[in-house]
């Protein structure tokens, strides 16, 4: 697929009475990530001017300027340990009748979806026995990587950098975007130095990730679900919690090594000092504790290996993040202390969509042509090619994590 030109729009509650073409999953440890197309209506919109199907197609041939279908890419996710909840929305939605919604009841025939992560092994057997969906399985450093780079040649301002309460968009050269390092934080973490469009490596990780602070969070303070622990971590103070270079050096600094007296000495360290039981800590410092630790240790090794490699630029991605101000300036300011501000870590705004996006984007290795069969056009397209329309975004605007994409389908 070739998109060259997007702007993003984020859309909350969007009208789900549209056609759905193309599912595609990745289901990992913790969460369920769903990326599909609906198709708006059956009028073509050109950009000047509306325009009939015929004409559309007609022009289509010679031109991209022309869409065969306008539409969105809609991103929606759900927790693992839900995933029947995630199966009722696919049922309801009909997300797995790849547009033919007349073909509900079809026996014994069965619809193939693209599906990656570890979760596409684990719950295949539920798939099929529920829906009727066999998972065509991806490789999963394959979708990483194809749905970081599609994101970041294609969707206008979705990197941006944030610390110090300060985010700034990042403007990405296509002509200089590589090699970089991704960093995905799921429920562990994985980082690969990529190269190119199918050129990568993975060249290390770690096993303290959001699987992590999910599981230690949930022991220590009894939260249910990742986001009620994440929300509780806004209003913790770690200083409770932590020991801190002050602690240690009587309230001063260690200038001499550039440690400020507010530094952290040791995650968790005060309550070795102290004669408390855990019910004495609130669960909001445990939280934040927590949080910090982990996004801290992260931000470390990330530019331990950028630094092997020479690179300087290192794009996180994963759902651990959840553009959590305290998170992103916590991955930022590690990745600028440890590289004494050479090195910048940048965040994606689509951060836990990279594998279901390399899924999506790989049904084209396989004929995407098929979006348009006896929907469109009668002769189907050799090739197919996607494109977002330009539409400007507020830079306030913050996306939750179930939202779209306003795009049309070329016949290229």
């Amino acid at each position: 697929m070739d998109l060259r030109k997007v702007e993003t729009k984020a859309i909350s509650d969007q009208n789900q009475s549209s056609n759905v073409y193309h599912l595609a999953l990745d289901i990992g440890g913790s969460l369920v990530k769903l990326v599909y197309f609906t198709k708006d209506d059956d009028h073509i919109v050109d950009s000047e001017e509306g325009i009939s199907r015929e004409k559309a197609l007609g022009k289509s041939k010679g031109s991209r300027n022309y869409p065969v279908l306008n539409g969105r890419l809609n991103f929606k996710k759900f927790e693992t340990s839900k995933i029947n909840d995630c199966l009722q929305f696919i049922k309801t939605m009909k997300l797995h009748l790849g547009g033919n919604q007349q073909q509900e009841n079809t026996g014994s025939q069965t619809t193939e979806i693209k599906a990656t992560g570890g979760g596409s092994y684990k719950f295949a057997d539920l798939f099929k026995e529920r829906l009727g969906i066999s998972l065509d399985k991806e490789d999963e450093m394959d979708c990483l990587v194809a749905g970081a780079n599609f994101l970041l040649e294609v969707v206008h301002q979705e990197a941006f950098t944030y610390m110090g309460d300060q985010k700034q968009f990042v403007k990405i050269d296509q002509n200089d975007l590589y090699p970089y390092l991704l960093v995905n934080i799921g429920s562990g973490v994985g980082m690969i130095k990529v190269e190119g469009d199918g050129k990568f490596e993975r060249v290390s990780g770690t096993s303290i990730g959001g699987g992590t602070f999910w599981g230690l969070g949930k022991l220590l303070t009894k939260c249910k679900s990742f986001d009620e622990l994440l929300e509780l971590s806004y209003r913790g103070n770690n200083r409770a919690v932590d020991m801190l270079v002050g602690d240690i050096y009587g309230g001063m600094d260690y200038s001499k090594i550039g440690l400020s007296s507010t530094a952290i000495a040791s995650s968790f360290g005060r309550a070795i000092s102290e004669n408390k039981e855990l019910e004495d800590y609130k669960p909001e410092d445990i939280a934040r504790s927590l949080l910090r630790l982990i996004s801290n240790n992260i931000g470390q090794i990330s530019y331990l290996n950028a630094l092997r490699f020479g690179l300087k630029r290192i794009f996180f991605g994963g759902f651990f993040i959840r553009r959590h101000p305290f998170t992103m300036d916590t991955l930022s300011v590690a990745v600028n202390f440890w590289s004494k501000g050479e090195a910048k870590a940048m965040f994606l705004r689509h951060e836990g969509f990279l594998g279901a996006v390399g899924a999506f984007m790989s049904s084209d290795k396989h004929g995407l042509k098929e979006l348009l069969s006896n929907e469109v056009v009668q002769e189907t397209p050799n090739k197919l090619s996607f494109a977002v329309d330009k539409i400007q975004v507020p830079i306030d605007v913050e996306l939750n994590g179930d939202e779209s994409i306003e795009c049309s389908v070329y016949a290229a």
